[in-house]
């Protein structure tokens, strides 16, 4: 009996964590996983002007041991790709994504590899909030803060 309950608590905390909250219009829950989907693939394809444009003119970018980045420019200078490096695996996972009018927010986790200059390739993971503003009709990052999870 003893075993059967550390089973169901351990399946329970299990389902649980991998469980996602989304709250929302369809449309909109769906724009933003497709945002989410699209912006890896720019990512990976070292596409630094089109993820820029994931962002509104007016984002901020909250990068791991590094100072707030404001406006496009600084957001675009971040994403260029530098040293021959290049993103080739890149994978956001929402939690929760919670739609609030024009604005909605969205957190869970990232993960991606890095293949160096050299050849060698590391792996890297972390955890991400996004707040998301409706312009135009079109989901838009304005504030997106991550940061790193040892491994």
């Amino acid at each position: 009996m003893k075993h059967l309950l550390l089973l169901i608590t351990f399946l329970t905390i299990t389902v649980t964590s991998l469980a996602q909250t989304f709250t929302g219009p369809k449309d909109d829950i769906d724009q933003i996983l497709k945002n989410i989907e699209t912006f890896s693939s720019q990512v990976m394809a070292g596409d630094y002007v089109a993820v820029t444009a994931n962002y509104t003119t007016d984002a901020k970018i909250f990068p791991n041991n590094q100072d707030i980045l404001e406006g496009t420019e600084a957001i675009k200078n971040y994403w260029k790709p530098r040293n021959d490096n290049k993103i080739i695996y890149h994978k956001v996972t929402p939690s929760e994504i919670k739609i609030l009018g024009n604005e909605a927010y969205d957190y869970g986790y990232y993960e991606g590899t890095t293949r160096l200059a050299d050849g060698t390739e590391t792996s890297w993971r972390g955890k991400y909030v996004i707040t998301w503003k409706k312009v135009d009709q079109a989901w838009k990052i304005y504030l997106d803060i991550w940061n790193s999870i040892k491994s």
